[in-house]
């Protein structure tokens, strides 16, 4: 017998575009609502799904040692969309798993329109009261419109929905400098689909630093007084705003020149601006760690004060945006409902999580919640152990009880994931020196791993 339920997405982005899969390939119909390309954001060029716009990469691929290439495993096992397209779509990146943004775009795009179970309808929403009892997911992630901002806020009976974040400006490959340039990643460091030097190093000596240092304090800033009094996001900070931490904090930060060596001079340069590749046929590259609230014409002559960039031709500047997430431990339950509404859950960074991968790993699990919730079927929460379980721990019960604003977006990492048994720590404490760390996180993952077979 046909399921005749009528569930509703709201939001084409990461996490909208998964959930919609999820649910779709359980066999039930959906309706995938997106605003663009009739009304674009601050942000996005495009009307495809899955637009990404502050970075191309999905960060570490490795699934061994580091929680987000964990977060990577853990949904390709579980028939991601957005992950089988990124890897479709992988350009170089050192151990990084890095995608030609607009194939990405492009292969999501086409993949949710081609689905036999999958009605695209555009036009913005402005109201969740419209669909009544229907189950809804929300995933209109940072740039939630207006007026839709305000109808969830209504419901969630909160103060405030926002917080700032920043995109970094791409360059074109063509016209960078490499007679002070050179490709290589840190310790050259070889990851998937990569040599090793997949990245584009332009090298500061100590009193070029200082002066670029200084020009970016003294940079004229985008004004946004309209915006008074929202926090920024601790793991997206404009670069110049890290500079007003202090002199040396890019140096120990995005500038940090370890691992590196400048084959120009044979020496290590004093603080190193790298490059990613931003699309597969590597014209576009984008600056690392440069997300920006600098106006445009203060971008382009103080990023040209870097060796290697005097005559760089930026295919994009930096800008800042809003965002926006909810105070997800008081107003959703484990599943991602809304407590006082839960016929609605949520979905991707509206939920409070960090990084395209964790807004697409939540955007999966609403999908999954929402489908079993429909069929009459129990669908438990994925362990704690797992990443998956980490990051929808960290969205439903990250806060410190009783203490108003703990609850910040975070990206997926181990800090998140309960300790190991003692059997597993004996094992890790066999491990000397600085290999213990790594050995412990192996423990880790193993046991995700493992513990993600018995969910679902």
């Amino acid at each position: 017998m046909t399921n005749t339920t009528e569930i509703h997405v709201i939001g084409a982005g990461l996490a909208g575009s998964e959930a919609t899969w999820q649910i779709a390939n359980q066999g039930l119909k959906v309706t995938l609502h997106e605003m663009r390309p009739n009304k674009l954001t601050d942000a996005h060029h495009t009307g495809n799904f899955a637009e990404m716009v502050c970075s191309n990469s999905f960060r570490s691929d490795d699934s061994d040692y580091n929680a987000v290439g964990l977060i990577h495993y853990e949904m390709r096992k579980c028939n991601s969309i957005i992950m089988a397209c990124a890897d479709e779509n992988k350009v170089p990146a050192g151990s990084a798993l890095a995608v030609d943004r607009d194939g990405f775009a492009q292969s999501v795009t086409a993949r949710l329109k081609d689905h036999p179970n999958v009605t695209i309808e555009y036009g913005e929403i402005s109201s969740i009261d419209e669909f009544g009892d229907k189950p809804v997911i929300i995933a209109t992630g940072p740039l939630t419109s207006e007026n839709l901002a305000k109808s969830i806020l209504t419901q969630s009976g909160e103060e405030e929905l926002s917080f700032f974040d920043a995109i970094a400006p791409i360059v074109y490959k063509e016209s960078i400098n490499f007679e002070k340039a050179w490709y290589q990643s840190r310790y050259d460091k070889v990851g998937p689909d990569g040599d090793g030097a997949d990245y584009i190093n332009l090298p500061l000596e100590k009193d070029e630093y200082y002066a670029f240092i200084n020009a970016l304090l003294e940079g004229e800033k985008a004004d946004i007084k309209q915006w008074e009094g929202t926090p920024y996001f601790e793991g997206c900070l404009p670069v110049e705003v890290m500079a007003e931490r202090g002199v040396d904090t890019l140096r120990f930060g995005p500038l940090k020149p370890v691992g590196l060596i400048n084959p120009h001079t044979g020496t290590r340069p004093y603080a190193v601006v790298q490059l990613r590749q931003d699309n597969k046929i590597g014209t576009l590259y984008n600056m690392v760690g440069f997300q920006t609230k600098l106006k445009h014409g203060a971008q382009t002559e103080i990023f040209k004060m870097i060796p290697g960039l005097e005559n760089a031709q930026f295919a994009r500047l930096g800008g800042i945006h809003r965002n926006t997430f909810l105070n997800s431990p008081k107003i959703l339950d484990e599943e991602l409902r809304m407590k006082s509404k839960p016929n609605l859950r949520f979905a991707g960074q509206i939920t409070g999580c960090e990084g395209y991968v964790e807004s697409a790993a939540i955007g999966l699990l609403a999908g999954r919640f929402t489908a079993a919730q429909v069929l009459d079927k129990k669908l438990s929460a994925p362990p704690i152990t797992t990443a998956l379980g980490a990051i929808l721990n960290h969205v439903t019960n990250g806060h410190v009880e009783g203490k108003k604003g703990t609850f910040q977006p975070m990206n997926v990492n181990f800090g998140l994931f309960p300790e190991l048994d003692q059997e597993a720590m004996n094992e890790v404490k066999k491990v000397k020196g600085k290999e213990r760390d790594k050995a412990k996180k192996l423990e880790v993952t193993k046991r995700a791993k493992r513990d993600l077979e018995s969910w679902g």
